[in-house]
C-alpha cells in the first residue's frame, strides 16, 4: 500500500504539473482578453511536433528550447494579425476564430506528418530508472518533467509578482486604460503574453509527446482537461489553476489504479449484491473504470455549489 501511495502521488503530482503548464497560458490569455482559446491545446500538439522534428535532427534538449520558440511566435503572429482583429466583434467572434484555427492546425498536421503517431522517444540518457523504491524503479523522464514543471512554475510565478515586466502584465490584464496612459504599449503587452501563454504549451507539447504519444488526437485528448482545470480553478486565476491542476492530476492518477467496486465494500461489511440486475452492473463497475469522468463531475459539482471556482472572481 505505501509503495502505490507513494508511486501515485508521483505520477499525479507529475500530471498535474503537466496539466498547469497548459492551464496557466490558457489562463492568462483568459484574463487578458477575457476569451476562451479553443487552439490551445492544439499549441500544445504543434510543441510536440516541433519537438519531435528536433529532436530528430539536432538531440531533445535542444527541442526544449526550439519548440516552445516556434509555438511562442506562432501564437504572437495569431494574436496580431487575427485575434486582435475580430476582437473588437465580441466573443463569439473569437470563440469560432479560435475553434477554426484549431481545425486549420489539426488538417495541417494531418497533411505533413499524418494520422498515425510519429516515432517520439524519450532519449536513452533519460530513458533509465531515477531510483528504485520497494523495489521498483521511477523512470527518470518523469522525474525530469516533474522537476521541470516545477521550475517553470516558479519562475513564472516569479516573473509576474518580482520583476517589473510582471507588474506591468499584471496591471495591463485589469487595468489596461490606466497602463496604455503610462505610456506602456498595451497590445504589444497582450501580443507577448499570447505569445508566452502559447509557449508554455509548447513547452508542454514537447515533454509530453514522448510519453502522451504524439499523434493528432492528443489535442482532443487533453484539451477538454484543461478547460475544465480552468473552470475548476476558477476563470483567470493562475493559483486557482495549479491547485486545480494537482487536484485533479492526483485524484485520477489515485482513481486509476484503484481496482475496487462498491460491491466490494459491500462484501467487506458483510452484506450482499447480485450483478444480474442492471443496478447489479452499475454495483459491480471499478473506480478506475469511472476514473476518466471524475475531472468532469468535479467540475459539474463545483459549478453547482461554487460557481466561480476555487480560486476565480469572475462566474464562470
Amino acid at each position: 500500500m505505501a509503495e502505490f501511495i507513494i508511486f501515485s502521488l508521483l505520477n499525479g503530482v507529475g500530471y498535474g504539473m503537466l496539466l498547469f503548464m497548459l492551464s496557466a497560458g490558457l489562463t492568462l490569455i483568459f484574463s487578458m482578453m477575457g476569451v476562451l482559446n479553443f487552439a490551445h491545446a492544439s499549441f500544445f500538439m504543434i510543441g510536440a511536433y516541433a519537438g519531435y522534428m528536433t529532436s530528430t535532427y539536432v538531440g531533445f534538449l535542444p527541442g526544449l528550447l526550439v519548440g516552445p520558440l516556434v509555438v511562442g511566435v506562432l501564437g504572437a503572429v495569431v494574436e496580431r494579425y487575427g485575434l486582435r482583429r475580430v476582437h473588437k466583434l465580441g466573443h463569439v467572434a473569437e470563440l469560432l476564430f479560435t475553434f477554426g484555427l484549431a481545425f486549420l492546425i489539426l488538417q495541417g498536421v494531418q497533411m505533413i506528418w499524418g494520422v498515425i503517431p510519429v516515432p517520439y522517444q524519450v532519449p536513452d540518457y533519460l530513458n533509465i530508472p531515477a531510483f528504485t523504491l520497494f523495489e521498483t524503479d521511477y523512470p527518470a523522464y518523469r522525474l525530469f518533467m516533474l522537476l521541470t514543471s516545477i521550475a517553470i512554475f516558479l519562475l513564472l510565478f516569479g516573473v509576474l509578482t518580482r520583476t517589473r515586466v510582471g507588474l506591468i502584465i499584471q496591471a495591463a490584464l485589469t487595468h489596461p486604460e490606466v497602463v496604455g496612459a503610462l505610456g506602456h504599449n498595451v497590445p504589444r503587452i497582450f501580443m507577448l503574453t499570447f505569445g508566452v501563454g502559447c509557449a508554455l504549451a509548447g513547452l508542454a507539447g514537447v515533454m509530453a509527446g514522448p510519453v502522451l504519444g504524439t499523434e493528432p488526437s492528443m489535442a482532443g485528448s487533453l484539451g477538454s482537461i484543461v478547460f475544465v482545470v480552468v473552470v475548476v480553478g476558477g476563470m483567470g486565476s493562475l493559483g486557482g489553476a495549479l491547485i486545480a491542476s494537482l487536484l485533479i492530476g492526483i485524484v485520477q492518477t489515485f482513481a486509476v489504479g484503484f481496482d475496487y467496486s462498491l460491491a466490494d465494500l459491500f462484501s467487506a461489511f458483510g452484506l450482499k449484491s447480485s450483478t444480474e440486475t442492471l443496478m447489479g452492473e452499475v454495483w459491480g463497475l471499478t473506480i478506475s473504470s469511472f476514473a476518466p469522468m471524475i475531472p468532469y463531475l468535479l467540475m459539474v459539482l463545483l459549478l453547482i455549489f461554487r460557481p466561480r471556482g476555487l480560486m476565480g472572481t469572475r462566474e464562470s
